[in-house]
């Protein structure tokens, strides 16, 4: 199956990154949301084969958000791509994963995103806090990503990144956004695998192979 991605999404995505610097500034939410994902692009022929450890994931799978920031549309549309079957919901709680064999965390502080959703950084702490405590009571797989690069960290960020790293059974990390160490250091310290990409587009690879498509 040749590797195919969302070219608007990246686009659009990217240039929400840029325009929100990380945690405080706007972010075209709306415009992601609506990308038409029929619209791709051909990449190399060949799958890389990048995966840093023999993890494997399986279907089906909950996504969400990890802070209320626009990257979790940037995996929702991956998944959208790769025909992995999920739900997403980007206020779920403890005692509603469901059916899910995996769960996803798109991890990534947005100011505004919190203020949509009408919630604060602490509330958000404590209800990803309980779904991760269920989903490890459940034997829900975690897999924590963080795609927004260097963008996409700052005090806020980082707030959620600790928690959601240190209890992943596996990670996938932009590398550009931990130029500091922050989330390599928490792999090495909980003996978590953490797959490092060049770009967020190779996501797509790195869960293609997570999941056998």
């Amino acid at each position: 199956m040749k590797k195919k991605i969302v070219l608007l999404l990246l686009i659009a995505v990217s240039l929400s990154l840029v325009a929100c610097g990380g945690d405080n500034k706007p972010e075209n939410k709306t415009a992601n949301s609506k990308i038409n994902a029929s619209q791709e692009v051909e990449g190399n022929n060949e799958t890389e084969k990048t995966v840093t450890a023999d993890f494997k994931a399986e279907e089906p799978v909950l996504l969400t958000t990890v802070g209320q920031s626009a990257d979790v549309e940037m995996v929702k549309a991956v998944l959208d791509n790769l025909g992995i079957n999920y739900k997403m919901n980007n206020l779920v709680k403890k005692g509603e994963t469901g059916d899910a064999k995996t769960l996803i965390l798109a991890v990534g502080g947005s100011s505004k995103g919190l203020g949509a959703a009408g919630i604060d950084a602490n509330a958000e702490l404590e209800r990803v806090s309980g779904l991760i405590e269920d989903a490890k009571a459940n034997g829900v797989k975690i897999i924590a990503m963080h795609i927004g690069g260097e963008a996409r960290r700052g005090e806020l960020s980082d707030k959620f990144i600790t928690p959601s790293f240190e209890n992943a059974d596996y990670a996938i990390v932009v590398s550009e956004g931990d130029k500091d160490g922050m989330m390599k250091g928490i792999g090495e310290s909980k003996n978590i695998p953490i797959e490092f990409i060049d770009s967020m587009s190779k996501s797509l690879d790195s869960l293609k192979v997570i999941f056998g498509k």
